[in-house]
């Protein structure tokens, strides 16, 4: 994120001069039951939604943040009195207008929550609405909020989408014409379309991650609801099943938070980190392996907020691999000893281009070297980046030893998917599926992991019934990956992401 904060101090146990011995005695109950020894390819499956949060598969945890304004909602605003949008000349780094009849781009403004009232509000071109100097001229210029980039969004009572801004001087932002909006009206008690400082808001998207949930609920009321939520969302009984179940191993995504843990940097909460311990120790007891996947990176790597972006910029990058490389040697140091540790993945879902070949392998480089001053068993996984060629990672990985390529395959984000039939999907999977995987599947050197895949289908009217069968033709062939596949998810509301339910009505067999 471009906000400046204090540096905050890894988890104790990094730092300590005895870290085999913290590590043998957190763990001594599952080193002695268990050995190293494990098959490929594993059948596995990714624990969505535990440690780092999705809204959209569990939306109850929301419930308490209806109505409200979180970070990452995408807003654009209405002149009531001139009829036109606000739009931030430029995307940026010039003086607000309300000019303009459509809304798009520049006239959409992502929110960054200070409190339920009080919002930085960030465009196009990341900077930031703010005053010009001691002035009353609104300008996006900034690239880090101060005081001056604050503003108090005021909410009609009984129309919530009918608001006025007041700036950090007092006063109500107000359309003077088409290209002055300024900070300098001093009324604010009228409600009326002919009152300059009245603005339609259109909410256009948002986000319900990591970041959302835990800035929006606060620090008075986010922690009960996470560490709750660790603690019910995923048992030891859940391994048992999995277990009973023929699958050998779980992907459990993780944000670089984690190794703060337990005062890990605001909004986020201490605490996943022993939840992360008890998987470790539950996997070993039940006789499964364990891959941690570092699903969200310092500054987001996608965008997304399953990756925990505050407000669905794309900000990861050269300046952020110091910090990421730390929290990778931090997982590594804790758990690369760990008789259940079978892989740690640098990184999940890098989006191109935003984040750049030279920047990523750089960072596998060296993420991949402070995996192996801890263990040279474990595999270090190495996720392609979305909308990059498959292969691109081939050439970079020879002479590492160990290593995974992951590859996602979901007939979900194109409208072709939707247009097809249940056995279109499926010949896709025999055909472009079998043939792209192959590809990245050398005869010696890296090996292939489908890390994420699922039996739902995009067309209208599919049946769970399609979705089993549609899960059948994948594990044929995402089973001849060499390190295996982890379907998404175990656990989620709806019924075909949700392999526990599918396996429980006898629609997919391990």
């Amino acid at each position: 994120m471009s906000q400046k904060r204090s540096e905050p101090e890894m988890a104790p146990c990094y730092h300590h001069s005895y870290l085999l011995l913290c590590s043998l005695w957190v763990f001594c109950p599952s080193i002695l039951a268990q050995t190293a020894e494990f098959n490929l390819p594993l059948k596995a499956v990714n624990l969505g939604n535990w440690l780092v949060t999705e809204g959209w598969m569990m939306p109850s945890r929301f419930d308490g943040l209806n109505g409200q304004l979180l970070d990452g909602t995408q807003v654009q605003f209405k002149s009531t009195k001139v009829g036109k949008f606000l739009s931030a000349e430029n995307g940026g780094g010039a003086t607000l207008v309300a000019n303009r009849d459509q809304a798009s781009g520049w006239e959409t403004f992502r929110l960054w929550r200070i409190s339920d009232k009080k919002f930085n509000l960030r465009v196009f071109n990341k900077q930031f609405v703010g005053l010009q100097g001691q002035g009353t001229t609104v300008v996006a210029v900034s690239s880090n909020p101060s005081a001056s980039e604050t503003f108090d969004i005021i909410r009609k009572p009984d129309n919530p989408n009918r608001v006025r801004f007041q700036a950090s001087n007092g006063m109500f932002f107000q359309a003077k014409s088409l290209t002055e909006v300024t900070a300098d009206y001093t009324g604010g008690s009228s409600w009326d379309d002919n009152d300059p400082s009245i603005f339609e808001m259109n909410i256009v998207g948002g986000l319900q991650g990591e970041y959302q949930i835990t800035n929006g609920y606060g620090p008075s009321a986010a922690p009960k609801l996470l560490r709750d939520h660790w603690n019910n969302y995923i048992t030891e009984q859940d391994f048992e099943f999995m277990a009973a179940n023929s699958l050998t191993a779980v992907r459990i995504p993780v944000g670089w938070w984690i190794a703060y843990d337990p005062a890990p940097p605001a909004p986020f909460v201490g605490g996943s980190l022993n939840a992360l311990d008890n998987a470790f120790t539950w996997a070993g007891k039940h006789g499964m392996k364990v891959i941690v996947d570092l699903h969200a990176a310092p500054g987001s790597q996608n965008g997304q907020f399953h990756s925990a972006s505050r407000d669905g910029f794309l900000e990861w990058g050269d300046s952020h691999i110091e910090e990421t490389v730390k929290v990778i040697d931090f997982l590594a140091a804790r758990y690369g000893n760990h008789p259940a540790l079978v892989a740690i993945e640098l990184m999940n879902e890098p989006q191109a281009p935003g984040v750049t070949y030279k920047d990523l392998t750089k960072y596998y480089q060296l993420g991949y070297e402070a995996v192996r001053s801890h263990t040279s068993n474990a595999y270090v996984i190495m996720s392609n980046r979305l909308a990059a060629d498959s292969q691109e990672l081939l050439q970079f990985v020879r002479g590492l030893s160990r290593v995974v390529i992951d590859l996602h395959y979901y007939n979900l984000f194109d409208p072709m998917f939707q247009q097809w039939s249940l056995q279109q999907n499926i010949d896709y999977i025999y055909n472009e599926r079998a043939s792209d995987l192959s590809n990245v599947t050398p005869a010696n050197g890296s090996l292939s992991f489908v890390g994420e895949w699922t039996s739902a289908l995009a067309f209208d009217g599919a049946t769970k019934e399609d979705s089993g069968k549609f899960a059948k033709a994948q594990q044929d062939v995402y089973g001849r990956a060499t390190f295996g596949w982890a379907y998404w998810s175990y656990r989620c509301k709806d019924d075909t992401w949700n392999l526990k339910r599918m396996i429980q009505d006898g629609l997919i067999k391990i």
